[in-house]
């Protein structure tokens, strides 16, 4: 019951708070629960992460497949100031967001912070949600500052 209700929740702050996919999986959790197909939440929950990476890749690499994106820009990443910044940014953030996904297996309770510090961010700091996995990066970022300075 309490899961339910919390479910319901997460739809009401996902609506408010501007992010349709927070409000979606929270439906899609509840509608699951409802109909008494819980024993999918396992395979979901080992899955889940895989198969929204790989369609987020898959977007992602649109512009080489339909030839928006050619060898000549591809080149100029190698050969610009932004390019290679932008070559750095990535590496960083797909190392913060491995950490992330590191710090969400050992403590996934902290869900519920990064998805309420989410909406805090879009409500008030006029933020794009992009997913977990880069909140719970800065995350396990924040906490080992935090164990460095405070131990």
């Amino acid at each position: 019951m309490y899961g339910d209700i919390l479910l319901v929740g997460l739809i009401v702050i996902g609506i408010i708070g501007r992010s349709p996919i927070i409000a979606t999986a929270a439906s899609f959790l509840l509608i699951l629960k409802l109909s008494h197909l819980e024993h999918y939440f396992p395979a979901i929950e080992r899955r889940g992460l895989e198969l929204g990476l790989l369609f987020l890749t898959i977007a992602v690499l649109i512009p080489f497949a339909n030839g928006s994106i050619g060898y000549k820009d591809v080149l100029s990443v190698f050969t610009s100031a932004p390019g290679i910044l932008a070559l750095i940014g990535g590496a960083l953030a797909t190392y913060m967001n491995g950490k992330g996904l590191d710090l969400l297996k050992i403590d996934p309770e902290l869900i519920v912070g990064l998805v309420i510090g989410s909406i805090f961010g879009i409500l008030f700091m006029r933020g794009i949600p992009v997913g977990p996995l880069m909140a719970a990066g800065i995350t396990a970022f924040l906490l080992k500052v935090f164990s460095f300075f405070f131990r």
